[in-house]
């Protein structure tokens, strides 16, 4: 597929990365000539020093025959324009624009359609953060929870502690301990490196397991893994940005929230914007602060601001303070890797968030849903299954008759509204929502021609 990038950030630049290797023809636009050449460096690809939304550089770019256009570039407004010339000077078919504004957010449906705003997909990432630290606060104890066939099936990953009823079993095991809970490990970390699950494999402390589930099941199998934690009730955020706010709006209903927000003036409009949230203006790395508010009572503390090493501080400092969780937005990849086996219980990355979003408008084929995990290392993949016994090498087959690339694992099949965990003997039909688990991602192309549809033995 030939790819127009437009911004060489870091969405911009991994994205690249994730798509390099997977039989595209990419192409990145960016003004900054130094970022370019050394992803050029790094990758095969081409690179257009110039600004994304001028017609010249587009065209130098190719984008009379470019059959998507990726513009994440930081400006909200290139992007769109970008989009529109697109649509409007080289026809081109797919358009996405990364979009950060929430005053342009809030319309969103109005103004992108082909006569006004002509961009197929937004792609939101305060938006996407929102949601997935939403579903950590619902789930005490995940490290992720991602959704798939309408909220249907979660795969959920979480570390394995001693006192759990599964650690030191093997995974033949599980179906005793919870005989009216059907689930799957899709894959288990041991030491930061994949291990395949068999039913001889025996769970040990400190695993990172992925395992899958309906999403009504999910309590009941963290529960094997560790100790059930009790539901978060107090919640304080760092931060009142676009996420904090967010965040907020959606936590008050049912939580006690407090929110500190540096600047007086946006502390004032949101104190008038939320219904049920404290908010008080402040330092959230001030020490004296966090111990006038008790911090050693509260469940949550989640630092989103804008600024990494204040979100990093903050939070070892709330930690250290005896708040019982911390949770800290990172911009940086690099952060991400630094603060994981610190103090800190979750780092989040709107980068990740992100790449994953745009994946799933990127995979070729009957691809519904991406999430791009471990670093970008791994994928799990929602994916349709179409065609008959005769146009499909999986329809009509058991799952122990198909040949699955190395490392990947499917972990359930929604079938209209039944969910099936999967087994050796479970078979595909026609239109099965199949989610999938891919150890290593570069194998996502063999998973894509494995699903493919022979057109001439279609009908």
């Amino acid at each position: 597929m030939k790819i127009i990038i437009i911004g060489a950030g870091q969405v911009g630049g991994t994205l690249a990365e994730n798509l390099v290797g997977e039989r595209n023809d990419i192409t990145l636009i960016d003004t900054n000539a130094e970022t370019l050449h050394e992803l050029q460096d790094k990758m095969d690809l081409q690179v257009v020093i110039g600004n994304g939304c001028h017609p010249d550089v587009l065209k130098q770019a190719g984008a009379e025959d470019a059959e998507l256009v990726i513009a994440v570039s930081s400006d909200d407004a290139t992007n769109m324009l970008a989009c529109q010339i697109c649509y409007t000077l080289f026809n081109t078919a797919n358009k996405i624009a990364r979009i950060r504004s929430s005053q342009i957010l809030r319309y969103q449906k109005e103004l992108f359609q082909s006569k006004n705003i002509p961009v197929d997909h937004v792609i939101a990432p305060e938006q996407l953060v929102t949601r997935d630290i939403a579903r950590l606060i619902d789930y005490p104890g995940a490290l992720q929870v991602l959704e798939f066939a309408q909220g249907k099936v979660s795969l959920v990953a979480v570390k394995a502690y001693y006192g759990g009823l599964l650690v030191g079993h093997a995974l033949s095991t599980l179906r005793e301990h919870i005989p009216n809970v059907d689930t799957r490990v899709a894959a288990i970390y041991r030491n930061g490196k994949p291990i395949r699950p068999l039913g001889t494999t025996v769970i040990e402390a400190d695993d990172e397991v992925f395992f899958i589930a309906a999403t009504i099941h999910i309590r009941a199998v963290m529960n094997e893994l560790q100790k059930l934690e009790a539901s978060y009730k107090r919640i304080m955020i760092a931060g009142g940005g676009n996420i904090g706010a967010g965040l907020a709006k959606i936590l008050e209903k049912n939580h006690q929230v407090k929110l500190i927000e540096r600047s007086p003036k946006r502390a004032e409009y949101l104190a008038s914007e939320l219904n049920d949230t404290l908010v008080f203006v402040g330092d959230s790395s001030d020490q004296e602060l966090l111990l006038e508010e008790h911090i050693d009572q509260f469940d949550v503390f989640i630092a989103v601001t804008n600024d990494d090493e204040a979100n990093i501080m903050s939070s070892l400092l709330a930690k250290r303070l005896g708040v019982r969780k911390a949770m800290v937005l990172i911009q940086r990849s690099a952060y991400i890797d630094l603060v994981h086996g610190s103090e800190i219980d979750i780092a989040v990355s709107p980068q990740h968030a992100t790449i994953s979003a745009l994946l799933t408008h990127v995979r070729r084929g009957s691809i519904d849903n991406v999430y791009s995990l471990r670093g970008g290392a791994a994928e799990a993949i929602e994916i349709i299954a179409k065609g008959d016994e005769k146009s499909s090498k999986v329809v009509g087959k058991t799952i122990q008759a198909i040949k699955l690339p190395p490392g990947t694992t499917i972990g359930a099949i929604v079938r209209q509204d039944e969910v099936l965990i999967a087994h050796s003997d479970t078979k595909i039909m026609s239109e099965d929502h199949v989610i999938l688990f891919l150890v290593n991602k570069r194998y996502i192309y063999d998973v894509e021609k494995l699903f493919h549809v022979d057109a001439l033995n279609f009908y």
